[in-house]
């Protein structure tokens, strides 16, 4: 059984030296390359 969480992340750019933050994160939980159905998701505040 191969259990692995997959990440993803939404920023509103690529540089934090100008200002660029994360501003959501989600994962999801695959075995055996299915999906579980567990999940996480989060907005997060940029400021």
């Amino acid at each position: 059984m191969a259990r692995e969480i997959i990440l993803d992340t939404e920023t509103t750019g690529f540089d934090p030296k100008t200002g660029d933050r994360l501003v959501e994160i989600g994962c999801i939980e695959v075995v055996d390359f299915m999906p579980t159905g567990r999940s996480f998701h989060e907005y997060c505040d940029p400021l």
